[in-house]
């Protein structure tokens, strides 16, 4: 019964989250507490949108690879994230859905991830995909992408990303 009621839960699905945005709710940065904010609604599920457990992954590598955050930090808070056990953790990639990705990833000429997340969306009926990606907005137009950090705030981020990565 349990996965009747998590099913129908996962019904009107208004869009899908990428791995930037869970990223920058993870580390303090400029605009952590507007993607945190914005996270946070999701897994509450005042704001129905999928969140792939995958993508927390995903995070964990960009924060500890690219963004030099520590390993016990960015595993302690995205763990915490985790155990929320909200309804919006989509936990589900069949071989089917992997092939779609794969031939969205070659429509669009976009990575294999990205096209899983678009693939993600349209399997939903989800019209937004929510991702700091500004190259999958312009070539993705089977489904909206919107970066849900503000464009002052996001530009800040990136003055601030810059400088950091110089370092």
């Amino acid at each position: 019964m349990v996965h009747g009621r998590v099913q129908s839960e996962k019904a009107g699905i208004v869009g899908v989250i990428d791995v930037g945005v869970v990223v920058i709710a993870h580390f303090e940065n400029p605009a952590r507490l507007h993607a945190f904010d914005f996270l946070k609604d999701i897994l509450l599920w005042k704001k129905k949108c999928l969140i792939p457990t995958s993508a927390i992954m995903g995070a964990y590598h960009v924060m500890t690879e690219y963004l030099g955050v520590d390993r016990d930090s960015t595993c302690e808070a995205l763990e915490k994230t985790l155990e929320t056990r909200s309804p919006a953790f989509y936990e589900d990639l069949s071989v089917d859905m992997a092939i779609d990705a794969l031939e969205n990833a070659l429509t669009y000429k976009i990575e294999s991830w990205d096209g899983y997340i678009v693939c993600l969306a349209k399997n939903h009926r989800a019209p937004i995909v929510y991702s700091i990606d500004g190259k999958l907005a312009r070539k993705v137009k089977e489904v909206k992408v919107i970066n849900p950090i503000p464009a002052e705030v996001f530009l800040e981020y990136n003055r601030w990303l810059s400088e950091r990565l110089r370092k």
